[in-house]
C-alpha cells in the first residue's frame, strides 16, 4: 500500500495596513494601560520621597514603590503613612517601624541605641553623626506604643521629625498606606528597599 504523503504549507502571513497596525497597536497599548491600572490599584502604588529624614536608605526625591497587597506591618519595615491629623495631616512621610502596639521604646541619646522591650535593636542602616541623637521637639526618651499604633523614626535620626515628637506621633495602623519596597527612580539607585 503506498501512504500519501501531505505536507501542510504554512499559512501566510496577512500584510497588515497602516490602518488595521496602528488599530492592533492602540489595543495591545489599551491592554497594557487597564492591567497597569489595576497593579497600581491593587498591588502597588508609588510615592515620592519628601525631604532627607530617611538617608541614607532613601534620599529626598526617589520615587519608590509601595504595596498594601496581603501586607501586615512589621518591625524595620520602611512605610509610607498618611497622617490623618496634626502637622503632616498634608503630606505622606516616610518611616521606619521601630515598635508596634504595647511595646516600649527607650532611646539613648548619647550612644545612639534604641531599646525595645529591653533588646537593643541592630540599626545598621542609620546615618549616624558625631554627637548625640538629638532633636529640640523631644520631650522624653522612653515611649510606650498604644493599642493599634506603631512607633517610626527615620533612619537620618538627627534629621528626621517623627514618633519621637508630637508633630508625628504614634502611628496608627489605618494611616499606614503600604511598604515602601522598590525604588524605581533615580535610574541608577533602581532595586529593593531594605
Amino acid at each position: 500500500m503506498d501512504e500519501m504523503k501531505t505536507t501542510a504549507e504554512p499559512a501566510k502571513k496577512k500584510k497588515l495596513t497602516l490602518k488595521e497596525f496602528l488599530y492592533e497597536a492602540f489595543e495591545e497599548l489599551c491592554y497594557v494601560a487597564v492591567l497597569v491600572i489595576l497593579l497600581f490599584m491593587f498591588v502597588g502604588r508609588m510615592a515620592t520621597v519628601s525631604g532627607g529624614s530617611m538617608l541614607n536608605t532613601l534620599h529626598d526625591e526617589d520615587r519608590i514603590i509601595m504595596t498594601n497587597f496581603f501586607y501586615t506591618p512589621e518591625r524595620l519595615d520602611v512605610v509610607v503613612v498618611d497622617k490623618q491629623d496634626g502637622y503632616y495631616a498634608e503630606e505622606l512621610i516616610i518611616k521606619r517601624i521601630i515598635a508596634m502596639e504595647g511595646e516600649t521604646v527607650h532611646i539613648d541619646f548619647d550612644t545612639w541605641t534604641v531599646t525595645v522591650d529591653g533588646k537593643v535593636l541592630d540599626e545598621p542602616y542609620i546615618k549616624r553623626e558625631y554627637g548625640p541623637m538629638d532633636r529640640e521637639d523631644m520631650t522624653t526618651d522612653t515611649f510606650t506604643v498604644p493599642e493599634g499604633c506603631y512607633f517610626v523614626m527615620g533612619d537620618n535620626r538627627n534629621g528626621s521629625t517623627d514618633s519621637r515628637s508630637d508633630l508625628v506621633g504614634f502611628v496608627k495602623e489605618s494611616e499606614i498606606l503600604g511598604h515602601a519596597v522598590f525604588r524605581l527612580f533615580p535610574v541608577d539607585s533602581i532595586g529593593v528597599i531594605e
